[in-house]
């Protein structure tokens, strides 16, 4: 048994009313009714004047009931030009929480479909204007900086997704509601223009092809773009088959039903006949008259070939199907491949005669402008789009039900922000570590619970008609805490052994100026200045071992010049191998330094220069041995006069003095000898060395014999 479909297409120009049966999915068009608006009552999809919107469609409803029957319920459909397309990105730091689920990839996806709703509303002049979402696709998923397939268990610092919604306003239904119901009709299903011409010009196997649907109307050119079986962008441009209109009134001086007549003909009859306002006639052909509007046919094709790049992303469709009324715009087709830069057999015009299971009364033209009336009563049969009521929080919210409705559009639609749906984060602080900024976050907060009707859901579970949604807050995250310790790396702690003793060093830290232990809180915008330990002479500094750095190297300076003295010098070894101060040191090194017992004297200094100090010879004097000394230098040691038995310290300044310089001679034994030439001695001696006679100032040697010989005297004579 058949059933009866009654569908209105309320457009700008015009009201269509469609009657079809169906009967085992094949649809029969019975009978159709078309009349044009008496006022402007349609503005872009919206209805301005319900009451005159109201009256036509009833007075459609009356005449097709005097030859059908009573028409209670009715099929319609919101325009394609009324829907709102907006792009939006959100990106959340996941760093330190654990793995993304799927869960928190639902709520970053509202998210970004409530950013793209906040941006939506600032580009309208009036901000009360509240949007339905009819749907959205994810374009990409970025986890830290670079496109991902998904971002289910994923890690990492920062995820971001980026979606493409569209949105409905819901005056546009509320206004096409009140309409019917001044029509004394009932809105038995709703869908979308373009959905509902898609539905019946594409099988579900084409839906995946990116292609272009354009309907062209009176006053706009409506476009829904398909791809990934999806649609994904809708676009409007204000451009339609009334500017080919005014053209052809402009050129001919003609009244706008006369040029609309002329330009129905155009693709139809070789001549057409012109009546212009002032009454002359003339018979022109109509390739004549196609030449002349051709500016504005390409102004027609260049409108909406941008639109099309536009809503595509700057890349052609793989095809364009043209629709309504004024897709019969002679060339059209034609300019638009060259706009897109398609070969011509990818754009065309489809009428109902594409429409798949349809046959139609004879009486019914096969029109283009008949796809969209046709496709909103199939459409709102196979595929409606009902209203539902749900409560969320004890507010009850009305959703557009254009698919399998979730908690995320009831969350849309009571205006719960994605970000409620988690604690708030804690407080971070700002701190400064040597010269170098850094945030510590506060912990993340924990996920609200979302009940539907009592039970545990998530954000992705379908509702009905009548469900419950409880919202309960997530805990807030703890603000941050940290120590010195807890930010600062961790290879800056060192264990070190020094001669068998083991240390434990940590950095030299100072907090805004002052020094600090490594376990002191930090604030916000705290400064914090830290020295890790990295040589060995670092090490010994930090334990106050100066002694052993001095010990390294033992260098003084005589006369200015650097004189090291290796076997005063301490020996390093790190690990077991020779080492200086200016070496590494890490985490778990033996340190080994044997030092000197005790630092040099003066004479060791100069005995390893091979400068004497002292001037000394032994010579036999009157037989006996005797030793005769004298200073050849004097050491002044940082400037003061030093004994050759004096310490010298590591890095001590000498300076040498040359006292006496002159040779030995035989007199200088008298200085060191205590013989003397006997009192009562009266007669003659003679200076012998080594048993010649010499002066008292002649010149000695180390090893000479000196007699003193007395002539004469009794001791000699015995």
């Amino acid at each position: 048994m058949s059933s009866k479909i009654f569908a209105l297409d309320i457009g700008t120009r015009s009201v269509v009313g469609i009657i079809l049966e169906e009967e085992n999915d094949h649809y029969h068009v019975v009978d159709m009714l078309m009349k044009e608006h008496k006022e402007r009552a349609m503005i872009d999809g919206q209805i301005h004047n319900v009451l005159y919107v109201a009256e036509l469609i009833k007075e459609i409803k009356d005449e097709l009931e005097k030859k059908h029957g009573p028409l209670t319920k009715v099929n319609v459909a919101a325009a394609g030009r009324a829907l709102k397309t907006e792009q939006a990105r959100v990106t959340t730091n996941i760093a330190n929480r654990p793995i993304f689920t799927q869960e928190d990839i639902n709520r970053l996806e509202l998210q970004a479909v409530q950013q793209a709703q906040v941006q939506l509303l600032g580009k309208q002049e009036n901000d009360s204007n509240h949007y339905y979402c009819v749907g959205y696709s994810v374009l990409h998923y970025i986890l830290d900086g670079q496109e991902i397939g998904s971002l289910l268990d994923q890690r990492g610092n920062e995820a971001a997704v980026e979606v493409i919604a569209t949105f409905l306003p819901r005056i546009v239904i509320e206004s096409l509601l009140a309409a019917l119901k001044r029509a004394d009709l009932e809105m038995e299903a709703l869908t979308l223009e373009p959905i509902a011409a898609i539905n019946v010009l594409f099988p579900p196997t084409m839906r995946r092809l990116n292609v272009a649907l354009v309907d062209i109307g009176a006053g706009t050119s409506d476009i829904a773009i398909t791809n990934n079986n999806t649609i994904i962008a809708y676009g409007m441009v204000p451009t339609a088959g009334d500017e080919i209109t005014e053209s052809l009134c402009d050129q001919y001086l003609l009244d706008f039903p006369v040029a609309e007549a002329v330009k129905r003909k155009l693709n139809t009859d070789e001549t057409v006949t012109i009546q212009d306002i002032l009454g002359f006639e003339q018979e022109i052909p109509s390739e004549e008259v196609i030449q002349t509007i051709e500016p504005a046919i390409k102004q027609l094709a260049t409108a909406i070939g941008n639109e099309i790049l536009k809503l595509n992303n700057q890349v052609p469709p793989k095809a364009v199907m043209l629709i309504g009324g004024g897709s019969l715009t002679p060339k059209l087709p034609e300019e638009l491949c060259h706009i897109l830069q398609l070969p011509k057999n990818r754009v065309a015009v489809r009428d109902i005669s594409a429409i798949q299971n349809l046959t139609k009364d004879e009486s019914i033209e096969t029109r283009p402008d008949l796809v969209t009336p046709i496709g909103i009563a199939i459409a709102a049969r196979k595929y409606p789009i009902h209203y539902m009521s749900v409560t969320v929080n004890n507010q009850v919210v009305r959703l557009f039900e254009t698919k399998e409705m979730t908690v995320s559009d009831a969350f849309l639609a009571a205006n719960i922000s994605a970000k409620h749906l988690y604690g708030k984060p804690g407080q971070g602080i700002s701190i400064t570590i040597n010269r170098q900024d850094i945030f510590v976050p506060g912990e993340h907060g924990s996920p609200a619970t979302i009940l539907v009707n009592g039970e545990e859901a998530s954000s992705k579970t379908p509702i009905q008609d009548g469900d419950e949604i409880t919202v309960i807050p997530g805990e807030d995250g703890k603000n941050a805490q940290a120590t010195i310790r807890d930010i600062i790396d961790q290879a800056s702690m060192k264990k070190i052994q020094l001669n068998e003793q083991t240390y434990f060093v940590e950095p030299i830290v100072k907090l805004n100026g002052e020094p600090s232990s490594l376990d002191k809180e930090l604030k916000d915008r705290d400064q914090i200045l830290f020295q890790p330990i990295e040589t060995i002479q670092d090490f010994l500094e930090h334990i106050h071992r100066h002694d052993l750095i001095n010990s390294q190297t033992f260098i003084v300076k005589v006369d200015g010049q650097p004189v090291y003295m290796p076997e005063y010098t301490a020996s390093f070894l790190l690990n077991g191998r020779a080492a200086k101060l200016s070496y590494p040191i890490e985490d778990g090194d033996v340190l080994t330094i044997q030092a000197p017992t005790s630092p040099p004297t003066v004479q060791a200094v100069f005995d390893q220069l091979n400068i004497p100090l002292e001037d000394s010879i032994t010579v036999t004097f009157q037989n006996q041995p005797l030793e005769l000394k004298k200073t050849r230098y004097e050491v002044l040691m940082n400037g003061l006069i030093v004994q050759p038995t004096s310490t010298v310290y590591n890095g001590a300044s000498l300076q040498v003095i040359e006292k006496d310089p002159s040779p030995w001679t035989f007199q200088d034994v008298f200085k060191f000898s205590n013989w003397k030439i006997p009192e009562d001695f009266k007669g003659q001696f003679s200076i012998l060395r080594n048993g010649e006679p010499i002066s008292f100032d002649t010149e000695i040697f180390g090893g000479d014999i000196l007699e003193i010989r007395l002539i004469g005297h009794p001791a000699v004579r015995k």
